[in-house]
């Protein structure tokens, strides 16, 4: 992890502690809301985010607005999202960026835009595009996603070798429009597409005049375990997409990002859609916040839960499973108690992690995130040692 902290991050200006309205506990980050039910802040391993409660965003927006310097937009325009929309713009090295209500509207109109006349479209088999979104690419935009490697994270050079020479040789020679890579993926608990196979699908895709989108929903997260930027990873796509909820804490949005030519249209597309929204300020508000030093915590909170792991390994009780290539979820293998009881015991002592299911019932999935920073890798040992009972 230290190499890490030596890359060079694009780095943006803090937008500003939170108005100290309410007392803070002592170990909770400027960029966390109160926990308006106790003092105690708990650690929580079942989201990529804070995982903010009503109380607590309704108590952030008003420490964020009572400076009055907070613009509201108009029609998702101008305001804070614009400032929204540039920082993205920015961290992703893209030259434009546009705010979208959920993700799987910025993935619909980025690989639909790309597209064009070539309705082709080659995608991953567990891919949230294919498997999640009601077929909405091949009903509302009448596009004919092809599955590649099912099971799998990462599709081959050869694999898209064989598709183009296979649309390009039919009796009726068709072109493949768009390549589109989720990465990290969320069918494959946070697993990494391969990025030497990324980078010569792209290579490919630029020779043959084929276009690339990024569903890089959780792209944020996997920089400090690759130690690449979420910009050197959108510099192999024509366009990226960013969850602004999952760990940027918004109530909701996304931002689609890519060249202005391609981007500046969407405003329209996104109306024709049904997502010509009036204000989405409390989202883009947020989201701002958060992203300002997002790479630096996350990477903190990510050396805590390597130490966490690295302890925990020690224990007879506990056995830890990684992911190949994976990102920040891990599986601890609980023994000699039951992982409903464990888990109800982590949650007595201030942790919050969830069970295993029926298929994994002695695994419990483990989410690294920024409420990591509110405890110590020692204290949260004591912690899961504790809550065995023994």
């Amino acid at each position: 992890m230290d190499n890490l902290h030596r890359r060079n991050f694009i780095k943006l200006s803090t937008a500003g502690a939170l108005i100290p309205a309410f007392a803070l506990p002592t170990f909770a980050s400027k960029h966390e809301a109160v926990n308006t039910k106790s003092q105690k802040m708990i650690v929580d391993f079942t989201t990529d985010g804070l995982n903010l409660s009503p109380a607590e965003y309704a108590q952030l927006l008003v420490q964020l607005t009572e400076k009055g310097d907070l613009k509201a937009d108009s029609y998702s325009q101008h305001g804070c999202v614009e400032e929204l929309e540039n920082k993205f713009a920015t961290l992703l090295g893209k030259e434009a960026a546009i705010f979208m209500p959920s993700g799987t509207l910025a993935n619909h109109l980025a690989i639909r835009s790309l597209a064009g006349n070539s309705s082709r479209v080659l995608i991953q088999n567990e891919s949230h595009v294919y498997n999640d979104t009601g077929d909405a690419c091949q009903v509302l935009s009448h596009l004919n996603l092809i599955p590649l490697a099912p099971d799998k994270t990462t599709f081959t050079l050869e694999d898209v070798n064989n598709v183009i020479k296979k649309t390009t040789t039919g009796r009726v020679a068709e072109k493949i429009g768009v390549i589109s890579i989720e990465s990290p993926m969320r069918r494959k608990s946070g697993e990494l597409f391969d990025f030497e196979q990324m980078k010569q699908i792209s290579a490919l895709a630029r020779s043959n005049d084929i276009k690339m989108h990024l569903d890089g929903a959780r792209i944020f997260l996997a920089s400090a375990y690759s130690g690449k930027s979420p910009a050197e990873y959108a510099s192999l796509f024509d366009t990226v997409y960013v969850s602004l909820y999952k760990y940027f804490n918004a109530a909701a949005g996304a931002i689609l990002a890519g060249p202005k030519e391609l981007i500046a249209p969407m405003f329209n597309a996104r109306r024709m859609f049904g997502s010509g929204v009036p204000q989405v300020w409390p989202y883009a508000a947020v989201a701002i916040h958060y992203v300002d030093g997002f790479l630096d915590r996350h990477a903190k909170a990510v050396k805590i839960s390597e130490e966490l792991i690295q302890k925990l390994s020690a224990h007879n009780n506990f056995e830890i499973q990684r992911i190949p290539n994976g990102t920040n979820i891990f599986k601890l293998v609980v023994k000699d108690i039951p992982t409903q009881t464990y888990s109800d015991n982590l949650k007595s002592n201030g942790v919050i992690a969830h069970a295993g299911s029926a298929a994994t019932p002695n695994t419990i999935n483990l989410l690294v995130n920024e409420t990591l920073n509110r405890s110590t890798a020692a204290e949260l040992e004591s912690i899961f040692v504790k809550s065995l009972g023994k």
